[in-house]
Order: structure tokens, then sequence, then C-alpha cells
């Protein structure tokens, strides 16, 4: 956090931030409230010349600024990030545009890396300083289609893979995150700086990373449309690693036209990533934005798997019936009781857990070996362990590495015999016993759940979700917290989201399906956060 506040200093000295008023410039234009604003709506403002990629910047990191003590969501400011904008608006001045991302500030989850003057530490202090050699794939094609990586977000310290005892939100590095709609709300994670900065329009989107929920579950709880990608659509070179297997990076954004836009700029094909190689069509992408349709779910059928569902808080369970007579309004047939026959099966395994545990110890010994600075010479796991353990600000034994020490003692070797074997069950577990089979046995387009339970089966077969709002806790909820005491987990006002899973590589009839929900419902209008900030475009425009 004090990097953060160096930053701001630096980011001060380059520029001079107007006063922050509620005025409206003199040329007499509405600007898009930051909170809402949309990649279309700010688009149209840089080209009519209302405003330039400077003043979102700006805008943005004053609104950062304004929350950031309280909520904690963002560890870095960019400070490239001016210098980049003033070359984008120059880019604009000449007629050239990147696409629709062109000149908008896009923040980032920590463990995604970059080659500049930020850290990528997955909320580590292991990992501080550590230099790579060059900007991960998805950061990179992020610069390419002209977008502005404004900061890092917080995390949950190393994807939530290292405590048995921690806290959603909590890194070293970052301190701990909190939602915008309760006070100490739990954000979830572990995407969980991501998920309230989009939510709080901190920037235009953000990128999140998912192993299992990591992109869901935040956005589930943070009123977002989250896109959690089928594995190998999205390069995961360079970024922090639990599992080649299950990880994937996708985005986390306020409305499904911007995750679609977000999707379109970062998804294809990359050498440093053979899991890319299997993307169909020779690597073609579909076009996600036009398939967000308000007619996308007619004639189609959605399943809906109850004996994974399970019972629900009341609140969640009267939301998705309402929600699947909106399906039905929109044309789609809902086919009930599509359920998954080895559910029994999946709820006693430990598969998953193994697959994880033993390619977290190769995975990460692989990224770590690329770092062209390692300022704490980790080189392993065993490294991270020991460092953890032995520096004060990582919090240990109160955060526990739990979750380390059974990779460590795992007896099933990574590229293994019994490793494939068990990744193999996890493929019938996932696939024939759950979402695929029923997919193919009850001839479904997709399947929808509330999203607090959407993310594991998808999550051990690498296929997509597509989260959008649902509805909020009423006034009269009481209010609950988590395991470790320090954050609320149930409160009113909370959001919650129902999410469309499917087959892999269905990314572009899941997106359809979202947003002709969406459309219908509009429920992210309908939920808002106690904390917002009151910095908007028209307090920054003309002030440099």
């Amino acid at each position: 956090m004090v990097l953060l506040a160096y930053l701001w200093k630096a980011f001060l000295a380059t520029t001079v931030v107007a006063p922050l008023t509620s005025a409206v410039p003199s040329g007499g234009h509405k600007f898009p409230k930051l909170l809402d604003a949309t990649a279309s709506e700010l688009t149209a403002g840089l080209e009519k010349g209302e405003f330039t990629s400077v003043d979102l910047v700006q805008a943005y990191t004053a609104r950062i600024l304004e929350v950031n003590s309280t909520l904690h969501m963002v560890t870095e400011l960019n400070p490239d990030a001016l210098k980049i904008a003033k070359a984008l608006d120059a880019e604009r001045k000449t007629g050239k545009c990147r696409g629709p991302l062109h000149g908008l500030p896009i923040l980032i989850k920590g463990n995604i890396g970059t080659d500049d003057l930020m850290n990528t530490t997955a909320g580590s202090y292991a990992l501080v300083g550590a230099k790579l050699p060059r900007d991960s794939t998805v950061a990179a094609k992020l610069r390419k289609a002209g977008a502005i990586i404004l900061g890092k977000s917080n995390l949950s310290q190393w994807a939530n893979f290292r405590s048995s005892n921690s806290s959603n939100g909590w890194s070293a590095y970052g301190g701990q995150t909190y939602g915008a709609y309760y006070p100490k709300q739990d954000p979830s994670g572990s995407s969980s700086g991501s998920g309230v900065a989009s939510s709080l329009g901190l920037a235009v989107a953000s990128l999140g990373s998912e192993t299992d929920g990591s992109i869901i579950s935040p956005s589930d709880v943070n009123n977002l449309v989250g896109i959690k990608p089928t594995v190998g659509l999205t390069s995961r070179a360079l970024v922090i690693p639990i599992s080649e297997h299950q990880d994937t990076v996708g985005p986390m954004a306020r409305t499904v036209k911007d995750a679609a836009i977000l999707l379109q700029a970062i998804a294809g094909p990359d050498a440093a990533d053979n899991y890319t190689s299997a993307i169909p069509h020779k690597g073609k992408l579909p076009d996600y934005l036009a398939a967000c349709t308000i007619g996308a779910l007619k004639g189609k059928r959605i399943g809906v798997p109850r004996n994974y569902i399970g019972p629900q808080p009341a609140p969640v369970a009267e939301a998705f019936e309402a929600a699947l007579d909106i399906l039905r309004e929109a044309g789609a047939t809902i086919v009930d009781n599509t359920n998954y026959t080895a559910y029994a099966e999946w709820v006693r395994s430990n598969a998953e857990t193994v697959v994880l545990d033993s390619d977290f110890v190769a995975n990460l010994a692989s990224y770590l070996k690329q770092l062209t600075y390692d300022p704490t010479g980790v080189k392993s796991l065993a490294d991270v362990k020991n460092f953890t353990q032995s520096f004060g600000a990582e919090e240990y034994p109160s955060r526990d590495t739990a979750t380390w020490d059974e990779s460590l003692t795992l007896n099933v070797t990574y590229g293994s015999a019994e490793a494939w074997a068990t990744y193999q069950y996890n493929q019938y577990l996932g696939g024939v016993g759950g979402i695929l089979g029923a997919l193919r046995n009850h001839s479904l387009d997709a399947v929808v759940t509330p999203s607090s339970v959407s993310s594991g089966i998808s999550a051990i077969i690498g296929a997509p979700i597509v989260t959008v709002p649902l509805g909020s806790y009423p006034k009269n909820t009481t209010v609950e917290y988590n395991s470790r005491g320090n954050l609320v987990a149930i409160a009113p006002n909370l959001p919650f989201g129902i999410s469309f899973s499917g087959k892999l590589w269905s990314e572009a009839s899941l997106i359809g399906f979202a947003y002709a929900f969406e459309q219908r419902t509009e429920v992210r209008k309908q939920v808002k956060p106690y904390l917002v900030p009151k910095t908007e475009l028209a307090d920054v425009v003309g002030g440099y």
C-alpha cells in the first residue's frame, strides 16, 4: 500500500488534476457516470472529443484514491499510464483506432505478469521486485488493442492457494480487500480486487483469473458480469500459476458487451501456451460482441441440474425460479432435473485437489525459472513456503500454509501415470458424469444455476461459464460472517448472480444467453454500493 501512495505522488508530478467538483464543463457535455459507464459510451465521448484518454486516467485514478484506503482493491498504479494515454490520444487524433478498447483504462489482477514498473506478486512479498522477460501474453494483447493498463488489483494471496484459515481478498502485499455493498463485505476470491474495482467504476473493466471460481465468485457477489473462458482460449503465459489443467484468464465487467469486448482482445492462440493450440477452427475466434443479441435464447434448451444446485438461501432460490420464467418468456425451453449422474461421486472425490497440488509444485517452479531478476531467490514452492513462514508481513502462522504443506507431501508426481489417471477421472466426473453428459443426454444448449455453485463441475474439465447479476439480499437479512470472523458473508444488499454454463469453446452462445437475460432484467442498475467514489469526468476535463 505504501507503493500505491508513492505512485500517486509520481502521477501528480506529471499532471495537474482539476478540483473535484460536480460541475459540467463549459462545453455543456453530459458525461456518462463512471459507476456504470460502458466501453461504447466512453469510446463515443473520445471520438467526439468531449474528453481524452488522459482525462479517463485522471478520473479513474482519483476514484481509486478516494476509496482504496477503505476497500484496498488496488495494489499499484501504473506510473506510465498517463504517458500511454497521451500516446493513444495522439493516435486517435491522426485517425488511428486500434479497436473498441483504444484509450480505455483496464485493471489487471496482481498475478498477471507485466514487464514494466509494476510488480507481479500474487500478493506475496516473495515476488516484490522480481522481473519478467516480457509481458504476459494477455497483457501484451491488451496493449496491442490500445487498452491502458491502469494498475494491478489485489487478490486472495497466491490466488487462494496457500491457507486453510485465511480470508478472501487478503494478501500480505495488498492487505484485506472489502466489497462495496455492505461494510466489511467479503469480496470473494481470488480475483477480489478486480471484482470490487470493476463494480465501483474504477476502470472500464478488469481481468481476473480462475482455477475454480475465482472469476465467477467475485463477479457473483460484486454485481458483475464475469466470463470464465474455456481453458486454452486465453493464454496463461507469464501468469503466476496454480494448475495448467484448470487455470484461465477472463474479463470482469459491468455489462455483458464490455466483457465480450475484453474477451475478444485477450483470446486466441499463443505459442507460449500449448493449450491454446486446441482452439477450434485453426484458432479463428467467434465475434463475441456480435453474439450479444436480444433473441439469443429463442428456441434454446436450457437445463436445470437440481442435484448440483442443491438447497439455496431463500432469496437466491426465489430469484432463480423467477429467472427461469424470464428465460421461458425469452423463448427458451427450460428442461428441469437435468441432473449430473456422477454428482455423488464428485462430492466424495478428492481428484481435483490431487490435480491442483501436483500441478502447482511443477507449474510454479516453471514460472519462477523464467524470472530475469529474483531478489528473494525463491526457486520452488519449498523456497516460497520457507520465505512465507519467516517473513513477518506474511502473517504466518495466523494465516497458515496448509495448502502448500499438502502439495509438498503429495505422493502423486506431476506428469506421472497416477497424476494422469486422476486427471482423467476428473474428466469423467465433469464430462459424461457431469455437465457434458447432461448437455448430451437432454439435448441442451446450456445449463443454468445460481452462480454461487456454478464453478466446480466446469472447473475440472476446463469448461466455460458466464455469470450475470440476478439479485440481492433483502433488508431483513441477518448478517453472517465468514469462518475467520473478519468479513461479512451474508447481509442486506449483497448481490448474487446467475450462471450459464456449457460445453468447451461455447463462449459465444453463453455470452448471447447472458446478454438476453441481462437486457430483460437490468439487475445491476437496481443494486447500489454503500460506498461510491465521487470523482467524475466533469471534475478532471480541462484540468491539465
